[in-house]
């Protein structure tokens, strides 16, 4: 699956620069092309991956290229008002080799929580192909505003977006780690998962037994306006390196293989998700498995589909394998799509709530479509 990639803000610009990095180390192609957005110029002269010439200062009239701060609505109506710069570098972007959009921000603070609903609402006006979004989700010690910035976000986004990929900040902060160390490791981890996921329909030398295409990571996402979660484990493999350097082969137990397969996909499912959630809770997942040709058991991807299908409780599963020759690792992507419910969202809503009240905003009821993100008291961005 080949996207092009919009950031919005300074995390979803570090986020896609580590997305570039480990397209150009694992020597995948994957990104078609990536624009950055920013109201804030020291974020975008900061990229290191992202072309100059496709980084675009928005807001410079207004905020004079020192940032939107934590106001998202500032935010939205800076990214209203100089669309037309976003869309023409969006539309430098040869959509001929695109097979969906996606954009990337953090949902906290205020050029990315503020200006990505309104960025995948032209994306999705303009363009046929599938607009998908990346939010990440604060921590839960970021402070009332960036929770209530966030909620605000998200139910504008998932209306806007055709699926919204989320990250809970939350569960990817590790204890006694800096504040810097902690989002380089998540932008890195974000990333890794990404790239398995979308190299999956690029695999061609060698060829995998099933193929995971495009369309079937686009049908897992659904195209309604859901939010969707995504897993990851790996498994270490013991490979031999050869006289002229690569990893040797392995003769393996296909029992052994199997049940490694099928192990690590359950450990991506259960226990390591970007949003935590109950299986029973996803309308449709895809698994894919990555290392070794040798290491790769059909058997093993069929028998986790199958878990998969039956503890979700839903027909909507499909799987496959991406064969790497040099890698001494089996990897796991697990998606979920359409969760309808996640015991972290219930948490943000009713902190919004009441963060809201105590900046005194209006406690109204805010219609959302698809179910999940219903916030009683939280009114959307626009």
């Amino acid at each position: 699956m080949r996207v092009a990639v919009v950031a919005v803000g300074q995390a979803g610009g570090k986020i896609t620069d580590a997305l570039l990095r480990y397209e150009r180390d694992s020597r995948e192609d994957v990104v078609v092309d990536a624009v950055a957005v920013n109201t804030a110029r020291a974020d975008l002269l900061g990229l290191r991956e992202v072309p100059p010439q496709n980084r675009v200062l928005i807001g410079g009239d207004r905020v004079k290229g020192h940032g939107a701060g934590a106001d998202n609505e500032l935010g939205a109506e800076l990214a209203r008002d100089d669309i037309d710069e976003v869309r023409d570098a969006v539309d430098a972007i040869p959509t001929s080799d695109v097979d969906a959009f996606l954009v990337v921000a953090a949902l906290g603070g205020g050029t990315g929580s503020g200006g990505a609903p309104v960025i995948c609402r032209e994306l999705r006006r303009i363009y046929e192909e599938p607009v998908f979004a990346l939010g990440v989700l604060p921590a839960r010690d970021e402070g009332g505003i960036y929770t209530l910035n966030a909620a605000r976000s998200l139910q504008t986004v998932v209306e806007h977006a055709d699926a919204t990929l989320l990250y809970d900040n939350a569960a990817g902060r590790e204890s006694g780690e800096s504040l810097a160390g902690g989002y380089t490791r998540v932008n890195e981890a974000i990333a890794r998962r990404l790239g398995v996921l979308f190299s999956a329909g690029e695999a061609t030398d060698p060829s995998p037994e099933k193929v995971v295409d495009a369309s079937e990571i686009i049908n897992t996402l659904g195209r309604s306006g859901g939010v969707a979660s995504l897993g990851y484990a790996t498994a270490p493999l013991e490979r031999k390196r050869g006289i002229f350097g690569g990893r040797k082969p392995v003769s393996e137990d296909p029992l052994e293989t199997t049940t490694r397969v099928s192990a690590t996909v359950r450990r991506a499912a259960l226990g390591n998700l970007t949003l935590p959630c109950e299986l029973r809770d996803v309308e449709r997942a895809l698994v894919v498995v990555s290392g070794p040709p040798e290491t790769l058991s059909r058997k093993g991807v069929e028998d986790a589909r199958a878990w998969l299908e039956e503890t979700t409780g839903t027909p909507e599963v499909r799987g496959g394998d991406y064969p790497l020759r040099d890698t001494d690792h089996l990897a796991a992507v697990v998606l979920l799509g359409g969760v309808t419910e996640a015991p972290r969202l219930r948490e943000l809503r009713a902190a919004a709530v009441e963060a809201q009240r105590n900046v005194a905003a209006i406690a109204e009821r805010a219609d959302l479509s698809g179910g999940i993100w219903d916030a009683e008291g939280v009114e959307p961005l626009f």
